[in-house]
């Protein structure tokens, strides 16, 4: 089996995948879990053995069917305001942020512990697999909370991890909620494409490159 059948198969059993999006992108690799698989003690391990920031990423349908808009666009939309120019403002590597609100489930206490991050995850992904809707959204969780919302903008418009989790999400036939996590290294900076590898052979991860998912060359 390739790669990204790997990838397919271990996502579907609730496994992680070490998903690396590309050197002409951000170059980083994250812990990737199908959201509703989560549970405290793989909360535990993507911030200990990650350490970057834990988000959910989210198909478009979702986020229309939830009313969740793009930070960046809720920025701008009050022009009178003397933040919203700091939305239009384009990372190093050129994309605009997929970044919606963030949320806690209301049965959370601080929001940011791991079994409260398990919570708010999982009850998001029911939400989002039961196809409930916006009154249904706003009658269980708050905002603003210790779970960042991600929006796919689809891969002909984006390559980001968002995207690219989110297409193997649709790959794998699974409701497309993933769980992320950078991968950060010692040395203060992102962990690098060798060492990502390395953690995911290691422990017996799959590992996947962003232009395996988008149908391209390797390099």
């Amino acid at each position: 089996m390739n790669n990204l059948g790997n990838s397919v198969s271990a996502l579907k059993k609730g496994e992680f995948v070490i998903l690396h999006d590309g050197k002409g992108r951000e170059n980083e690799a994250d812990m990737v879990l199908l959201g509703e698989k989560i549970t405290p003690e793989k909360v535990r391990r993507m911030r200990k053995d990650a350490g970057g920031l834990i988000c959910v990423s989210m198909d478009a349908a979702a986020a229309r069917r939830l009313h969740l808009q793009f930070a960046v666009d809720m920025l701008a939309k009050d022009k009178r305001h003397p933040l919203s120019s700091m939305g239009a403002k384009r990372m190093k590597y050129g994309d605009m942020p997929a970044f919606s609100i963030s949320i806690n489930h209301l049965s959370t206490f601080t929001g940011i512990t791991d079994n409260d991050r398990s919570t708010t995850i999982r009850e998001f992904s029911k939400l989002v697999k039961r196809k409930g809707g916006v009154r249904e959204f706003q009658n269980n969780f708050r905002a603003i909370g210790h779970v960042f919302l991600l929006v796919s903008r689809g891969l002909e418009k984006r390559r980001g991890h968002t995207e690219l989790s989110v297409e193997l999400a649709k790959r794998a036939g699974t409701t497309p909620v993933l769980v992320l996590c950078e991968m950060l290294s010692d040395s203060g900076k992102a962990a690098t494409k060798v060492e990502a590898a390395s953690y995911a052979k290691r422990n017996g991860f799959a590992f996947l490159e962003g232009w395996e998912l988008a149908g391209e060359k390797g390099p």
